[in-house]
């Protein structure tokens, strides 16, 4: 490291005193002899940052540190794991056991041996079988069709509760931040009082029931509920308008549906029961969430207590591994959501996660703020459950410093994102002051990160890792991660999933090191089926095989490689994008967007902002009558935010003439992506 001295002036303009920074350069000019970055890294955020330290004292130690780095284009951890570290890691123990010293090691042992793999992982999380498996990876029908855990029967929800019944299952919060506890022996109780009550009410084994409502102790007894009673649980976020909320109940044709009368945000109720006011013939169990209001139950719905059995002796159904227990909804580039079955099999692969990579041990509390619409609500159950962990739920917006207080008074040890939530925590600081030393580390998911951001967030609990996490509905879990065993790089993944095999192609489908992700199958947790598709031609059809001739299934994510196996996420390749952590297809918003009275045509389009990030919504419409920018921009974001989603923000309308097409008619979202980052960005397409 350089000798800085002489840098006693930027210290203090980054806020520290004159003293201070006289020690900090004292300090530092004794590490110049350091040669690893690295170790100097350690040094400085052990014995220098802390989580007071202005960030702008941050920034400048890291660029310092990382000089020669950056112009090498290496990769720059935040946060390097000692050696006592890893080798507390179930990794680390695998390695061990099968005698392997590096993590890309065990992986490949992972993809090439699923038999193996399958067999140690389900003995790992101490999964539940009534009967043993015959095959544990039986690719006999074609990798497509691959079957796990072949001729055994189960009921996953089984595997949630094995831990002590007196341990704390979930930490719950209210506005206040005041903490109750449920233990694990309470939601079994409350979980077999709700599939009783299925059962009672008429439902059967292999009947599909609906939940939309937040995420509360009471709706994850109802999701395992609905499973435990050999149902499918149709999960659909409440914050979808009454439109999507019908094509979902449309696809799915549930018995019947478990739902709030309202929901309650930042001290506003919104109305949630009344959407379902059209579907007379779909009978409601209706939780109340405040006594303001008296909702009237419809003819034939049921008061959530009235529904609720008196008997609390949990009876799983036992079905075989394939039977469908979730039906979640991922858009495609269609307008039509893709209805996405999880089986028994998929909750494996998410508490395997869990087990591997965010490293989930019985001593952890989980936070993830998500809803059980979305594939982490589910992902956060079994991660936690599982894995014999504890789940923090929290009624606060996450956005808010409450949320960021009860982190704090939980005892939160991974703390769960999208990197939308860490932009709104630093623009208002809301960590401040805040003691987060509980988090061991934290994950992202959803959307691209900013770097930046992420060495910000690390900062504020004392530089522990962010595990970057990407994967999808239809995988049930992550393909690409972060790793406890590798030095974390903020903003970028550091390892491919634990038994999850992919490559990178270009349009030409040859190698490439960034291009499109497609997946190799077989994999535990990929989709084998779609309600309303043909699942073959969404993920199979028109790909060639692979370099080895294996099959291989298409994603749409953009990802590139760079040095020391690390990875940067580019987004959607495809015409879907990621808003606010929620997947989206252009064509949805264009159909909605395309009503209103001025616009002639339209397209909508998903940018980075500058620094990279969460994507941003921009939409290029042609016009067929006068309108000022300012005034369709709003009544366009009404309409998002009435019939859509109201967490959908566009961040900017364009005029264009006309829009750029192919021979065959299709808008070439590519080409307006670039002229929005080339005229707004000064930049190109990454």
């Amino acid at each position: 490291m350089r000798d800085v001295s002489h840098n006693v002036d930027q210290l203090t303009a980054c806020g520290l005193s004159h003293v201070e920074a006289v020690r900090w350069c004292s300090l530092l000019n004794d590490w110049g002899w350091i040669d690893d970055a690295l170790v100097r890294w350690q040094k400085i955020t052990s014995e220098l940052l802390t989580p007071s330290t202005p960030f702008a004292a941050d920034e400048l130690m890291y660029e310092w540190n990382y000089a020669q780095h950056r112009q090498q284009q290496l990769p720059c951890p935040a946060w390097i794991p000692r050696a006592e570290e890893v080798e507390a890691t179930h990794l680390a123990h695998w390695m061990k056991s099968l005698g392997f010293s590096a993590y890309e090691a065990l992986h490949e042992w992972s993809v090439h041996h699923p038999e193996e793999f399958a067999n140690k992982l389900a003995e790992a999380l101490a999964i539940r079988f009534h009967s043993p498996a015959v095959r544990y990876c039986d690719t006999s029908s074609g990798v497509e069709h691959t079957q796990w855990y072949a001729g055994a029967t189960l009921n996953i929800v089984e595997s949630c509760f094995q831990a002590n019944d007196e341990a704390v299952a979930i930490i719950l919060g209210d506005l206040d931040n005041k903490l109750d506890y449920l233990s694990y022996g309470q939601l079994k109780a409350l979980t077999a009082r709700v599939a009783n009550g299925l059962a009672e009410l008429g439902v059967k084994p292999g009947d599909r029931v609906a939940i939309t409502m937040p995420m509360t102790a009471d709706a994850i007894a109802i999701f395992l509920g609905i499973i435990a009673a050999g149902c499918s649980a149709v999960t659909i976020a409440d914050s979808f308008s009454e439109n999507e909320m019908a094509v979902r109940i449309e696809i799915t044709q549930p018995k019947c549906i478990f739902i709030q009368d309202e929901v309650m945000r930042g001290g506003k109720a919104h109305g949630l029961f009344a959407k379902i006011a059209m579907h007379q013939d779909l009978r409601a169990i209706m939780l109340r969430a405040s006594s303001r209001r008296q909702i009237e139950l419809r003819e034939g719905d049921l008061e959530w207590e009235d529904f609720l059995s008196a008997n609390t002796r949990l009876n799983c159904v036992v079905r075989s591994p394939e039977h469908e227990t979730t039906i979640l909804f991922s858009s495609g580039t269609t307008g039509q959501p893709k209805a996405i079955p999880w089986d028994q099999t998929t909750p494996i692969k998410s508490a395997g996660d869990a087990y591997f990579h965010q490293d989930v041990h019985a001593t952890d509390v989980l936070c993830w703020p998500t809803n059980l619409g979305w594939m982490m609500g589910p992902w956060l159950v079994y991660a936690a459950l599982i894995n014999k962990a504890t789940i923090a739920l929290s009624p606060a917006i996450p956005t808010g410093r409450a949320f960021c207080e009860f982190v704090q008074q939980a005892g939160v040890t991974m703390l769960g994102l999208v990197p939308s939530l860490v932009s709104e925590w630093r623009k208002h600081d809301h960590p401040a002051g805040l003691d987060w030393s509980s988090i061991r580390l934290f994950s992202s998911t959803g959307e691209c990160s900013n770097a930046n951001d992420m060495l910000w967030l690390m900062s504020r609990a004392g530089y522990r890792p962010v595990i970057e996490y990407c994967g999808g509905t239809e995988t049930g879990g992550g393909y690409i991660t972060g790793t406890l065993t590798k030095p974390a790089v903020p903003g970028l993944f550091s390892a491919k999933a634990m038994g999850f095999s992919w490559l990178l192609m270009d349009d030409q489908f040859q190698i490439s090191r960034i291009g499109e992700v497609f997946f190799e199958p077989p994999a535990i947790g990929l989709s084998n089926r779609l309600l309303n598709r043909n699942h073959h031609d969404v993920y199979y059809a028109e790909i060639p095989r692979g370099p080895q001739h294996q099959v291989l299934r298409r994603h749409g994510d953009q990802i590139e490689e760079l040095p020391d196996g690390y990875y940067r996420a580019h987004g959607r390749i495809d015409d879907a994008m990621n808003l606010g952590g929620i997947k989206v297809s252009c064509v949805e918003i264009e159909q909605l967007l395309v009503q209103h009275p001025a616009v002639r045509e339209l397209a909508a389009i998903s940018v980075p902002p500058p620094g990279g990030g969460p994507e941003q919504l921009v939409v290029y419409a042609v016009l067929q009558a006068e309108v000022t920018l300012s005034e369709l921009q709003i009544d366009m974001q009404q309409l998002i935010k009435s019939r859509l989603n109201p967490l959908f923000k566009i961040k900017a309308v364009k005029l264009i003439d006309k829009l750029p097409r192919t021979a065959s008619n299709k808008v070439l979202r590519r080409s307006l992506r670039n002229l929005y980052l080339s005229t707004e960005q000064g930049s190109s397409t990454p």
